[in-house]
């Protein structure tokens, strides 16, 4: 199937079923598919593959766990905007364990978490938001009377993929700031190996879509960076394919929020844009849902950082970020210019006194040159009186 056209699924009976459960056109599934291949960096032909793969499947159990966070990572995957991508997420994967999304509670879920692990074992992707408090034994977070570590090692356990999901899972976000009272942790720290991660506060739902989807067709996840993410997502800085990146260029800034400069979609970097120093996707494929094809640069407000540790919810938002691999050519304007302090009153009487000793000089100079002139005519005069005497004589 992974060498076949796309377009040769068009009547494949299984992509029509497909469709229609999406509520989708055949079209819009097939062009779906070949987008996500596209963002997956994919080769030609990987996109029938992919259609393939959604449409027919067997969907891989996920049992998803809740720790230190907001839910913030679920509440953006499920409120999206657009129509199809959480019917997307729940049709590719097989939700068996999910604390916020299910009906039923207490017994009866840590029983249906029980159950799919048995049922899957060495199958399933256990998916994990949020942080793991590690002080004091993990007191801190505790579900069906198992403290959160327990919780994560004995699901990982059996896993055959484990998903960090948000910044607070992939490096302990903003539980971990400091002092980080309760010793939040990343879910590779406390199972001291490393996982995918997918960070970003929330993240971005369509890179773990695509992940999911990449396990689905290949039976592997996709290739990480050396901090567990995807490639195909966090490998380029946001600054390199922003919108207002010519702005930067051409040393255009907004100054403050509401200046002209703002007003004019100039680049933000003076305002704190942590963009050039963040690697995520989102100048790319957008987020933020905030209307059509746009996210949180392009409605004025500077990247926070939110996907990189040590950025993210610790550097200030208004502190300058570090220029990481772009700099502007030394014959553009300059992207952070001193300002000027003004004269000290020593410095302002050291001038006048130098100015004063110039203009002294000045006047003695024009009157020494007044006194040569003088003595010059003297002279003159005397050799001219000299030859007319000569004269007379004669």
């Amino acid at each position: 199937m992974a060498k076949q056209q796309l377009i040769s699924l068009e009547s494949d009976p299984r992509i029509l079923a497909a469709a229609e459960r999406l509520s989708m056109t055949r079209r819009e599934f097939l062009q779906f598919c070949a987008a996500l291949a596209t963002t997956l960096g994919l080769p030609q032909g990987a996109d029938a593959a992919v259609a393939e793969a959604v449409a027919t499947k067997q969907r891989p159990s996920v049992i998803w766990l809740h720790f230190q966070e907001c839910t913030g990572c679920t509440e953006s995957m499920l409120r999206a905007e657009h129509p199809t991508l959480e019917k997307l997420i729940l049709d590719v994967i097989s939700l068996d364990y999910h604390e916020t999304l299910f009906a039923a509670a207490g017994h009866q879920v840590e029983a249906a978490r029980k159950s799919a692990m048995e049922q899957h074992k060495g199958k399933y992707i256990l998916v994990v938001e949020g942080a793991i408090p590690t002080r004091d034994g993990g007191i801190y977070c505790k579900i069906g009377g198992k403290t959160a570590i327990e919780l994560l090692k004995e699901c990982a356990a059996d896993a055959a993929a484990v998903i960090a999901i948000g910044s607070c899972a992939s490096w302990g976000g903003m539980p971990s700031t400091d002092p980080n009272p309760t010793g939040a942790s990343s879910v590779g720290q406390v199972l001291g190996k490393p996982v995918v991660t997918i960070p970003g506060c929330p993240p971005n739902p369509y890179n773990f879509l695509s992940t999911v989807v990449h396990f689905l067709t290949f039976g592997a996840l996709p290739a990480v960076d050396h901090l567990g993410r995807p490639k195909f997502a966090y490998s380029r800085l946001i600054h390199e394919n922003c919108e207002r990146r010519a702005h930067f260029d051409a040393g255009r800034f907004a100054m403050e929020f509401g200046d002209e400069g703002h007003r004019k979609g100039h680049c933000l970097y003076k305002l704190g844009c942590k963009g050039p120093e963040t690697y995520a996707n989102c100048s790319v494929i957008m987020f933020g849902d905030a209307g059509a094809g746009t996210w949180p640069v392009a409605c004025g407000h500077p990247c926070i950082g939110c996907t990189e540790q040590g950025i993210g919810f610790a550097k200030p938002i208004h502190a300058l970020s570090k220029m990481k691999n772009i700099e502007p050519s030394a014959f553009l304007p300059r992207i952070v210019e001193e300002k000027g302090i003004g004269a000290s009153l020593g410095a302002a009487a050291v001038l006048a006194a130098v100015a004063g000793a110039a203009a002294g000089a000045g006047v003695m100079v024009t009157k020494n040159l007044g006194l040569s002139h003088q003595a010059e005519e003297l002279e003159k005069a005397k050799k001219d009186g000299s030859k007319a005497s000569e004269s007379t004589e004669v």
